[in-house]
């Protein structure tokens, strides 16, 4: 199964568990990895929508590797979604270049995972929180693959690390879900 894996971190030197996600993805066989501020730095409005549009052909998966950001999107992969996805391309007339594609999430969060649940501290989980992407995977035909959450990544352990990095891989070597 060929991949596009693209990654956006809004603090690139303080990544770890980010950065180590990217490498095995790098690492993978059959996926192609994009990484938004290390090809556009922090310019919101720099993307080369043609580029970014022409990765997204012949993949049978997009990834989406990132962490949450105030339980939302880094605000990168915002700007990046808001000109990439553009009518007729994505979605309106004509626009099927995502259709039949899956989606998948791998995000990275600073808190527990009892914070991402009814009972924690935002009475939300993690799929609650990422229901726009759900969205607009649905919006624009593509499949949507449950996402993979790894939690208390500020000061991972190495061998919590090494465990996000095998479930990650495990995931990519995985056929499309359904």
């Amino acid at each position: 199964m060929k991949t596009l894996v693209i990654v956006s971190h809004p603090y690139p030197e303080q990544s770890k568990v980010i950065k180590a996600l990217e490498q095995v993805a790098a690492n993978t066989p059959d996926v192609v990895v994009r990484n938004l501020e290390s090809l556009y730095g922090s310019d919101l409005n720099g993307f080369d929508v043609a580029a970014e549009q022409q990765a997204h052909e012949g993949v049978d998966r997009v990834v989406y590797l990132f962490p949450i950001h105030w339980f939302n999107l880094t605000p990168m992969l915002k700007a990046y979604l808001n000109q990439v996805w553009t009518y007729g391309w994505a979605f309106g007339p004509n626009g099927t270049a995502l259709k039949g594609k899956e989606m998948l999430l791998v995000v990275s969060a600073g808190a527990t995972a009892h914070t991402y649940s009814a009972e924690g501290l935002i009475h939300s989980s993690i799929e609650e929180v990422l229901t726009p992407m759900k969205a607009s995977a649905l919006y624009v035909g593509m499949s949507y693959a449950k996402p993979l959450a790894f939690y208390q990544a500020m000061g991972v352990s190495a061998e919590a690390l090494a465990g996000f990095e095998q479930a990650f891989a495990a995931r990519l070597a995985a056929p499309q879900a359904d």
